[in-house]
């Protein structure tokens, strides 16, 4: 943390009565921008924002004594006691080589690690040691609440998914791509991440799943800077990816390019058993594979003091392969009656590209704002599955089945800010239209031609479009509390089509989305907030698309056309206490929840999704994180969560019971200027109960060596992940007709090593922003 020194001249009062200071901020000689200027009196404050030339105005409501608070990146480098009596002419001066020092000792400001605002946990990265030298993916897996699994994804304790925003801005990302695109930031230009549990009123009222937000720090720096990574990955087969990031800054533009690059494969297991009447083993042998290449450009250029237009252009393609040796075993009373043996090869290749442009623009006396953005993504997967299946009697079936996908998603929104003096107020409106054009073919092969199976076979059209609309206003009462309420209505129109089989579906629904959060600041060492939201979970494109992905000539996975959302209430209490230890108690209560479900007919095996289950659930998440003898960062967390759930319309069973999750994670500097660093990390889940699923317990055992060289510009670690071989999903599903088990293994066992090279100004930032385009993660 730089030390500072603030030198501010004599306030010159001006001979008119307008109650205004006025200014300039410099640093070392040059402009600082985007300086926080506060002004308090009695418990009131009003405050203005330093431009890019480091001018300010700050307008006051009235004559006399005020305490005037300077903000820079977070910190508070300036507390003086001010007379204000008409104009007033203030001009600061910044001297980052100079210290602040009171009877010899040297005292350097540094954040606390945890901070709870209204809606969300505060992770301050900027001073989490831990979480320095590395990348974005990997200083979001230090953060307290959230995991970071390749397999499952990234999700926060007692969330089954979440969405990743940058500077307030979703990523325009597949989950496939999310992980590498965060590989490609930097940790030291994070200052914070932000964990919103319950998202507010301005956010997609769509999924269970809350919103991280990744907080760049501000740029004050002109001119160039870029980084390059390559790793190496090493599990039963090895892999590779490559990143390289340009960032130019002058005056008015700010540019970022990043090209991504990799190569994956790795060797899974699949087993699953089906007991009851009807009976099944199987076991799958896989290989993955694949590759992938990707762009993303983005541009933003300063119109004027108060506007500013930007663009960005994400392109990738790839390829995503399987080899898959499957031996299926067919039981009638536990008496065994078949076996089919299927050795399948699947073949696929996306490509997508999202275009996004917005314009924002300052106005009036408080400095209200208003953003207009505009989306577009594309997607067309294309796959050939081609298989072969021979039964014991020796029956030989070759099947070919190809499919192409083809989603579009677009939306516009307007965003309105309006920050009064008794309140903070925000409106908006957003239109978002899906199109979804699908066909999948199955052909068998006879008298070495193929020839389509109609039955088997399907086009599907669909199109929704969702009309939203919200409103919140957020207050301060004073340094104690602090409130936010808000209301979003959305609107849906569905009309899914299949051309094959004539079935068409229908629906049009509206509903209303509150939000609400209270926050009580106690003292400098306890905060505490309470929050409810309501939100909606829409089923993903495939989980709707009736069309059938065959696994061999009798097993097959289908989407439910008559699929609706469910709906998700969300309560909240939270505490932290000095900045070290976060207690989070929640509720949730699930309304119409779907999931896939699978049965078993003689020998077809089908899984499909339904709407079966409401069920709530109650849990603790405590998080704890401390510095230990300057050198040992430690970040330890649990989750522990009731769950009961009620069944209906299916054979599925309703089931209630509890879970328990662990995450420890430490790192240790092994020298005193913290260049060389070793990470121990251990996540656990014990055996525990989600739904109508018993888990079996499974953990994850990760250590290694981080290591800054050449003044930090080489960054070079080491890892070794589930060294025990325990990231295993294993576990039990219940059914009132039996149970099916699985014990699957994905390869988690592995050695990574990369090296990242950063070259140019360090403090250059580049055009980071993203936009709300959240619907896009349904396009799976």
């Amino acid at each position: 943390m730089k030390k500072i020194l603030l030198s501010a001249v004599v306030l010159l009062p001006a001979a008119l009565f307008s109650q205004t200071i006025t200014g300039k901020i410099t640093q070392t000689g040059k402009a600082a921008s985007y300086i926080e200027v506060i002004a308090i009196k009695d418990q009131k404050k009003q405050t203005a924002i330093s431009d890019e030339k480091g001018n300010y105005t700050l307008k006051l409501s009235e004559d006399g004594n005020y305490t005037i608070k300077l903000i820079q990146d977070g910190n508070e480098v300036s507390n003086a006691s001010v007379t204000v009596k008409g104009d007033v002419k203030q001009d600061f001066f910044i001297d980052e080589k100079k210290e602040k020092q009171i009877e010899g000792v040297t005292l350097t400001a540094r954040k606390k690690l945890i901070g709870r605002k209204a809606d969300r946990l505060v992770f301050n990265v900027a001073s989490s040691v831990a979480s320095q030298g590395m990348d974005g993916a990997d200083a979001l897996a230090t953060t307290p609440l959230v995991k970071v699994d390749e397999n499952a994804g990234i999700s926060i304790a007692g969330k089954s998914s979440v969405s990743v925003m940058i500077n307030e801005r979703i990523l325009n990302l597949s989950s496939a791509e999310l992980v590498t695109y965060l590989k490609s930031l930097r940790s030291e230009n994070i200052e914070k991440i932000e964990v919103i549990t319950a998202p507010p009123a301005k956010y997609e009222a769509q999924g269970n799943s809350g919103l991280i937000n990744i907080v760049l720090k501000k740029n004050q720096n002109l001119g160039w800077n870029g980084s390059f990574t390559t790793g190496f990955q090493q599990q039963t087969y090895s892999g590779f990816s490559n990143s390289a990031t340009i960032n130019y800054q002058n005056e008015k533009l700010r540019s970022s390019l990043k090209l991504r690059q990799s190569k994956y494969q790795k060797h899974s297991f699949e087993n699953y058993r089906m007991t009851g009447t009807e009976g099944l083993k199987s076991h799958d042998d896989r290989k993955d594979f694949g590759d992938g290449l990707g762009a993303n450009l983005s541009i933003d250029y300063q119109l004027g003091k108060k506007s500013n237009i930007g663009f960005i252009y994400d392109y990738g393609v790839g390829h995503s392969n399987m080899d898959i040796e499957n031996t299926s075993d067919y039981f009638q009373n536990d008496n065994y009656t078949n076996t089919l043996s299927t050795y399948a090869e699947h073949r696929g290749k996306s490509t997508q590209q999202t275009i996004s442009a917005y314009y924002d623009v300052k106005f009036g006396k408080q400095d209200n704002k208003l953003s207009i953005t505009g989306n577009y993504f594309s997607n067309i997967p294309k796959t050939i599955i081609d298989f072969t299946t021979i039964e014991n009697s020796g029956d030989q079936f070759i099947v070919k089945s190809p499919s192409v996908v083809d989603y579009k998603i677009y939306s516009g929104q307007a965003d309105l800010t309006l920050p009064y003096e008794f309140a903070k107020a925000e409106a908006g409106i957003k239109f978002t239209n899906f199109d979804n054009n699908s066909s999948i073919f199955y052909q068998n092969l006879e008298d070495g031609n193929y020839v389509t199976d109609v039955l088997k076979s399907n086009e599907f059209k669909y199109n929704e479009k969702n009309y939203a609309a919200y409103f919140s206003l957020e207050k301060s009462f004073n340094e104690k509390w602090s409130a936010k309420l808000g209301l979003r209505y959305e609107y849906s129109t569905v009309n899914g089509n299949s051309l094959t089989s004539g079935q068409q579906s229908e629906s049009s629904y509206g509903k209303f989305f509150p939000t609400a959060y209270i926050s009580y600041k106690g003292d400098e060492n306890n905060t505490f907030s309470v929050n409810y939201s309501k939100r909606i979970n829409r089923p993903g494109f495939r989980a709707i698309n009736p069309y059938r992905w065959y696994i061999n000539i009798n097993s097959y996975f289908t989407g439910n056309p008559f699929l609706q959302p469910s709906v998700n209430h969300n309560f909240e209490f939270s505490h932290v206490y000095k900045g070290k230890l976060s207690t989070t108690l929640y509720f949730q209560k699930t309304l119409d929840g779907f999931g896939q479900l699978a049965s078993l007919s003689g020998e077809s095996r089908t899984s499909t999704f339904f709407n079966y289950y409401t069920q709530n659930s109650i849990g603790a998440t405590v998080n704890y994180s401390d510095t230990f003898f300057k050198r040992w960062e430690a970040n330890y967390s649990a989750d522990l969560s009731y769950t009961d759930m009620n069944v209906f319309t299916t054979d599925a069973s309703s089931k209630k019971g509890y879970s328990y999750d662990f995450d420890f994670q430490n790192n240790l500097s092994l020298n005193q200027g913290k260049t060389v660093q070793l990470i121990l990390n251990y996540w656990l889940r014990l055996p525990s109960n989600s739904g109508n699923i018993r888990w079996d317990f499974v953990g994850n055992f990760t250590t290694g060596v981080k290591m800054n060289l050449m003044d930090k510009n080489l960054q070079i670690n080491v890892i070794v992940s589930d060294i025990f071989k325990q990231s295993r999903s294993k576990g039990e599903i219940y059914y009132t007709t039996g149970s099916h088990y699985f014990n699957n293994y994905y390869d988690a066992r592995r050695l990574t090593v990369s090296a990242t090279y950063t070259f140019g100004n360090k403090k250059v930032k580049g055009a980071n922003r993203n936009i709300n385009f959240d619907e896009k993660n349904r396009a799976n």
